[in-house]
């Protein structure tokens, strides 16, 4: 499918769905629970309901029938050996939480997932599974999926680089459950905001976690996840593509709904970006009202750290495009590790109409360029496909980006969201 995008003005008023990384948390510690627990306003993208098919193969009852609330039966800590290989499809949330997860079972479990999941890294994960007393490795010796799991592990102390906070959380929530205390160290921790949401969420089902520093954290074993009732906020994430499309493009005015501004999320610091390069950003009544963004200021270029936003850096390469000046994006090495290397990804897709970029291992240096429409790859990520399409909205002519399904990853009402605020944007074979 494509997406066929020309330039908009932007106009009305939108509720952003439920928070994607809290909807992976809320399905999976509800799970692990003893006891019956409801996710409110939960998002119904393809990984949520990946890791719902997941947790229902290691013995957890999950209702879905129900888009605003979905009721989890849980399995009180005790997970059975699936009958089927485990498919993470393109989660890697759901792939990297249920290898951590799968090594608590007492027997085998494959895991894999798309093309895309068996090529991201998960050797520090493995070596942890295998220093905690369980065993794992990947069935192609190069630290990938597919990976096979037999656990149970018991605890211990394990050591992991921070440049990807994805492969410590998990074990946030698995060595809870261990017989033993669990040490985890960490060095130069990226991504502290999804630290943070893991632990306060930890917190919500009962689990407490001792962080010392973000260098060090401690898990007392033998824990129990109590069945708790969670309503997930808006996700900051996803309404950076609506919110820096309506301040990049003349005549917009949006109000967006449903956010908090005292989330966890690291995306919350959208609404400061804007306003420090220069946009016409009100946040009404602490969030509560919504936060109305008007488009058509001259907006200039700032440096912004990317440690604890990674999946942002796609659409602020988009935000860079438009301030006057140059834009730097610092500390952008996690976005290298996911479903593709994000600030090589969006580079290449910008470039075709016409963006300017410099670029070092952990910094991508954006210039001001008047964008022309151009025929995009997708690249199968859906954070790719979705900041190509903002881009469309302010090039000169008509952009066509492909993979335009994949943003359902995240986001399964883009399309029609940003429609309804008047984007040009067609979906078509």
């Amino acid at each position: 499918m494509k997406f066929v995008v020309k330039p908009s003005s932007l106009n009305g008023s939108v509720v952003i769905p439920g928070n994607k990384s809290g909807t992976a948390r809320g399905i999976i510690f509800g799970s692990l629970a003893e006891g019956t627990s409801t996710l409110i306003n939960p998002l119904t993208n393809l990984d949520s309901y990946s890791i719902v098919k997941m947790m229902r193969a290691l013995g957890a009852n999950i209702d879905t029938s129900d888009n605003s609330k979905w009721i989890i039966k849980g399995t009180g800590g005790v997970l059975t050996v699936p009958d089927c290989v485990l498919d993470a499809e393109n989660s890697g949330t759901g792939f990297y939480f249920l290898l951590a997860l799968c090594s608590l079972i007492s027997g085998c479990t494959v895991l894999t997932g798309d093309y895309q999941i068996c090529y991201r890294p998960a050797q520090p994960m493995l070596d942890a599974i295998n220093n905690l007393g369980g065993e794992a490795f990947s069935t192609r010796n190069n630290g990938s999926a597919p990976i096979v799991v037999k656990g149970p592990i018991v605890g211990g102390e394990i050591h992991f680089p921070g440049v990807n906070s994805q492969w410590m959380t998990p074990f946030l929530c698995a060595c809870a459950l261990a017989k033993k205390d669990t040490l985890i160290h960490e060095t130069d921790l990226l991504e502290r905001p999804y630290v943070d949401m893991t632990i306060g969420m930890l917190k919500v089902a009962g689990i407490e976690i001792e962080n010392r520093n973000y260098e060090e954290f401690f898990v007392k074993g033998n824990q129990k996840f109590k069945p708790f009732v969670y309503t997930l906020p808006g996700d900051w994430g996803s309404s950076g593509y609506p919110m820096i499309a309506t301040a990049i493009t003349s005549g917009s005015k949006v109000l967006f709904k449903g956010l908090d501004v005292g989330d966890f999320a690291g995306e919350k610091a959208f609404v400061k970006i804007l306003k420090d390069m220069g946009a016409n950003v009100e946040v009404k009544n602490n969030g509560k009202d919504g936060i109305l963004v008007e488009g058509g200021a001259v907006l200039h270029g700032i440096e912004i750290d990317c440690s604890g936003t990674p999946d942002a850096v796609p659409i602020l390469a988009v935000l860079g495009c438009y301030a006057q000046g140059k834009t730097v994006l610092k500390n952008i090495g996690a976005c290298r590790l996911k479903e593709t290397d994000r600030a090589k990804s969006i580079q290449e897709e910008l470039k075709k109409m016409g963006a300017r970029f410099e670029e070092d291992e952990n910094t991508l240096t954006i210039y001001h360029s008047e964008l022309t429409g151009a025929v995009l790859s997708g690249h199968h990520d859906h954070r790719i496909v979705m900041a190509s399409t903002v881009a469309g909205l302010i090039a000169d002519g008509e952009t066509v980006i492909d993979n335009a399904e994949y943003a359902a990853v995240s986001f399964p009402n883009f399309y029609e969201l940003m429609t309804s605020i008047n984007a040009n944007i067609k979906y078509t074979d």
